[in-house]
């Protein structure tokens, strides 16, 4: 099958007429190119009107949206309506947090989605609100992400001189670090703290601001809800599969022809989703869910695109990312480059982070230069074993994913390395995105 696309250029690269899958969130675009509010109505139509008071409506949503089988796409993949029961039941009003803070170098999910479809997060974020009884809603885009902000400020006040109801949004803009997207340390810098990750011993917890509980949501979860709340969850449910419903944003990348996001059916094939980007074979790896995920190997590529069939493969969702490598890349030295960033954008709260990273980061570079010695992998490994799980959060959890997966994925190039043989790609031009220096954090301003 095939999906809609938008590129990390905000323009669309698929044409239209090879589009055999209707589009669900790019609807709007892809029906005419525009994102203001006239043409989003045109295409998805007036909120609904829910019948009885207004408790009965909150009921009906969140039903609707358990029925759905709607899970969180910013990276968890938690059941929404659980997650929105969590803080429906305490006396005080939650307040909504919606995440587009898509601190993940190699996707532009978040970018795009505000780039294209700016009303429909917005309609997810009142309709969320009314569900919880949240009278205050904050929508957070990074300081470094001007365009979207436009876009959203540009929504924000054409809904206000249409006078649409609901509960006021304000425009946040935290720092665009890898960590401050991570919603417990976005809800640390609502807080008027630093941008860093607090440690949360049950995701079932929610977070809170004084004694308020606060909900956060990804922008595309928020923009599903929309479109739920109009058409159904037996609508939504007719994409995907079983146990995975709906489609999804996917950012691909790296060694294809057309990199961008593409909205796909839950359950579609790896290798169908490149070909729509427009593989480039012969293909070493991808890697799946970003840089806190893992590679799969090319003879995994016809791999359903959903949890279940990812884990099996050892991979996730993740934050939506596909990043192709070819065949002549070396997979270690981009692995490397990753793990290097990766530590500089630690939280700096405990020592594997601190200590822990900079030392694994080292530990690869050494094995990428063929300058290590006959204790570099194995030393490697046992870092490995030290870091994993020892972090006050999961940053360091994701870097350690990320190389186990690299020595197994590409075992060879491992041994040729250290047998001081560096592989033909070490020098290559880098497919992966690293940003050449993390931003700092910060205070709420």
């Amino acid at each position: 099958m095939r999906g809609a696309s938008v590129s990390t250029t905000d323009r669309p690269v698929t044409p239209k007429s090879d589009i055999t899958v209707t589009p669900r969130l790019l609807a709007a675009w892809f029906r005419s190119e525009r994102r203001d509010l006239e043409s989003h109505l045109c295409v998805h139509g007036p909120l609904p009107a829910f019948t009885h008071g207004a408790a009965d409506r909150a009921d009906q949503l969140v039903e609707a949206v358990r029925v759905a089988g709607l899970t969180g796409r910013g990276g968890a993949g938690f059941p929404t309506a659980r997650k929105w029961d969590s803080v429906r039941s305490g006396r005080r009003h939650p307040i909504l947090a919606v995440n587009a803070m898509e601190g993940e170098p190699a996707s532009h999910k978040d970018r795009s989605l505000l780039a294209a479809a700016p009303h429909l997060v917005l309609d997810g974020a009142v309709l969320a609100a009314q569900a919880i009884g949240a009278r205050d809603i904050v929508l957070c885009v990074a300081h470094d992400r001007n365009d979207s902000a436009e876009s959203v400020r540009g929504a924000m006040v054409e809904r206000d001189a249409a006078g649409l109801s609901g509960p006021p949004v304000r425009l946040l803009r935290p720092a665009g670090r890898y960590v401050s997207g991570e919603e417990s340390a976005l809800v640390a810098w609502l807080a008027g703290g630093p941008a860093v990750p607090r440690f949360r011993p049950a995701r079932g917890v929610p977070l809170t601001i004084g004694r308020s509980p606060v909900l956060v949501q990804s922008a595309e979860t928020l923009a599903h809800v929309a479109l739920i709340a109009r058409h159904g969850p037996e609508w939504f449910r007719r994409a995907g599969l079983p146990d995975a419903p709906g489609t999804c944003l996917v950012t691909a990348s790296g060694a294809v022809r057309r990199p961008g996001v593409y909205e796909i059916e839950m359950g579609t094939p790896v290798v169908g989703i490149l070909r729509q980007a427009g593989l480039e074979p012969p293909v070493g790896a991808v890697l799946v869910g970003g840089y806190g995920g893992t590679w799969l190997p090319a003879e995994l590529l016809e791999t359903p695109y959903a949890p279940a069939p990812l884990a099996a493969a050892g991979c996730a969702v993740g934050a939506g990312v596909l990043a192709v490598i070819p065949a002549s890349s070396c997979g270690i030295a981009e692995t490397a480059r990753v793990a290097v960033y990766m530590a500089g954008e630690s939280a700096g709260q405990c020592g594997p982070c601190v200590a822990g990273l900079p030392a694994l980061a080292q530990d690869l570079l050494q094995l990428t230069r063929g300058t290590g010695d006959n204790q570099t992998v194995p030393r490697l490994r046992h870092r490995l074993d030290e870091v994993d799980g020892r972090g006050a959060c999961r940053h360091p959890d994701g870097v350690v994913r990320l190389v186990r997966s690299a020595l197994e994925v590409f075992a060879g190039d491992v041994a040729q390395h250290a047998r001081h043989r560096p592989c033909l790609g070490w020098n290559y031009k880098p497919i992966l995105p690293v940003p050449r220096s993390p931003t700092s954090g910060g205070r709420r301003r």
